[in-house]
């Protein structure tokens, strides 16, 4: 069941990637969103063909780091409090959701801790929605520049949600306002950056998302099916 879903999403990435404007040429990663999915779910992903697993809350990937007996890349994709940074530089090879000067700075720290050289992505809130994380559009190039300047950190990319509009042609608009600012943002001067990552899009608007330039996807129930609450 879950090998029959990732194939198909696999088909749908690719069948988007030829929509896209020529100049864009970037792979395409897939992330396994995995929270609320049992180990047996996550392995049977993972044996079909996924290499990267995402996940929302500390205590949760904890738990399924600890026995899931599978080598993968690990994804923080939700919202990380400052007092569990410790634990994401532990668990995570990738952080998505770093919004602030003040989470950058603990991650930082953190991470120079254990002697670690943390990857991460900006996330922007750029349809400023009250209900999500994220720094606005004004504010991102000084915390990029800050988050620079940061040995520990190695800064990727950046992150971004569209609105869960019931039209999802709607999200296209920010989509491909997100890869102008992507693209702006990788022609900048970096000591430390890396500027290879656009994350956004999931299960009901991935689609769009590769068409207008996403390189990393966030799929949950388009692989696993339905949470299991």
């Amino acid at each position: 069941m879950i090998e029959e879903k990732l194939h198909e999403v696999q088909q749908k990435i690719a069948a988007a990637k030829e929509k896209r404007s020529p100049e864009i040429q970037d792979e395409v990663l897939l992330i396994g969103v995995t929270k609320n999915h049992d180990v047996n779910a996550m392995r049977e992903a993972i044996d079909a063909g996924v290499t990267d697993i995402g996940e929302n809350r500390i205590q949760e990937a904890k738990e399924k780091y600890a026995i899931l007996d599978r080598n993968v890349t690990w994804h923080l994709i939700g919202h990380l409090q400052t007092n569990k940074v410790k634990h994401a530089v532990k668990l995570f090879d990738m952080i998505h959701s770093v919004d602030s000067l003040h989470l950058a700075e603990a991650l930082n720290k953190a991470a120079g801790e254990i002697g670690k050289h943390q990857k991460i992505l900006i996330q922007v809130n750029l349809a400023k929605e009250d209900s999500k994380s994220g720094i606005y559009e004004e504010d991102l190039a000084e915390l990029l520049q800050q988050v620079d300047n940061m040995e520990n950190l190695q800064l990727m990319g950046l992150m971004c949600i569209a609105p869960n509009y019931e039209d999802v042609e709607m999200c296209r608009p920010l989509f491909r306002k997100m890869r102008k600012i992507f693209e702006k943002v990788k022609e900048m001067q970096w000591q430390r950056a890396n500027i290879i990552y656009l994350s956004m899009g999931m299960t009901h608007d991935y689609e769009i998302a590769v068409e207008e330039g996403a390189n990393i996807l966030r799929v949950g129930t388009g692989i696993f099916g339905q949470r299991q609450y």
